[in-house]
């Protein structure tokens, strides 16, 4: 049986109200409800779920993300815990992931991506993360790949405070975590590989990933594209901000689509290979 009709059937809600899935993380169960599911139907499908669920302490509703930080809008309707928080600690792939889902958005189905990078980096390696949030990627590459040394770039002073938290948690010491701005950070070493794992509107950070890399390098570049824009729009952003940065692209290594956004616009992952012409 689907979620949709194991938590109708217990709860007496019709389907049609019911969302078609949810997001675990941690010990809390994130559902996404339809505009027409009233108030108390949410609460009962939230009770429901937390009959259902034995490893379920706080089930709440997402309705959204805001801002340049993308800050979920996110409710308790259930739980467990007299005095429960948006607090808890998701594992991944080997990895302890502490965060406050209230105030940062995790997205499980970005887990293929994390563990397509790890399989391609090589020994040795300095990694520049630009957009590292608690350390979706950097932890990962940290504990599984045998890069050298990681600079792990959040702006995002609550982010940036789990990423250092997270860093202890996991016993890892190949990860520098540098807050602010990744336009103005700089670091003390060039990059053999840059993560530019953000969007929308990544295109015009292109120039600071380049100002990052090596002579010769590769950058991870996600944005969203349309069915339509892809894969010429993206390969005419990196080119031309190549270009205006002296470097060249040398070769395209993947085009990888991470996931669907919205109808019609996927979130996608451009790697490329480029050299410095000047």
């Amino acid at each position: 049986m689907s979620f949709k009709d194991i938590i109708s059937l217990a709860s007496g809600v019709s389907l049609e109200k019911i969302p078609d899935g949810y997001q675990t993380i941690g010990n809390i169960m994130l559902l996404k409800f339809f505009q027409t599911t009233g108030k108390k139907e949410r609460k009962t499908i939230a009770d429901t779920c937390l009959k259902t669920f034995s490893n379920i302490e706080t089930v709440c509703e997402i309705n959204g993300i805001e801002g340049e930080f993308r800050i979920p809008k996110t409710t308790i309707l259930a739980s467990r815990i007299s005095k429960p928080t948006l607090e808890t600690t998701h594992t991944e792939n080997g990895i302890k992931f502490k965060i406050d889902v209230g105030k940062i958005m995790f997205s499980k189905g970005n887990l293929s991506e994390r563990q397509r990078l790890i399989g391609m980096i090589q020994k040795g390696e300095t990694i520049v993360d630009m957009f590292a949030g608690i350390g979706y990627f950097s932890l990962g590459l940290a504990k599984h790949s045998p890069a050298n040394r990681i600079y792990a770039v959040e702006k995002n002073r609550k982010a940036f405070d789990y990423l250092k938290q997270n860093i202890k948690l996991n016993g890892i010491r190949s990860i520098e975590p540098k807050r602010g701005d990744c336009r103005k950070i700089r670091i003390r070493e060039k990059a053999d590989r840059v993560i530019m794992g953000y969007f929308p509107g990544t295109e015009k950070f292109l120039p600071h990933a380049f100002k990052f890399l090596k002579e010769r390098g590769v950058v991870h570049y996600h944005n969203l594209y349309s069915d339509k824009e892809l894969w010429e729009k993206p390969l005419k952003d990196v080119e031309k901000a190549a270009r205006k940065s002296g470097y060249r692209i040398v070769s395209i290594t993947g085009r990888n689509v991470v996931k669907s956004y919205a109808p019609g616009i996927w979130h996608t992952c451009l790697d490329f290979a480029a050299e410095s012409v000047s």
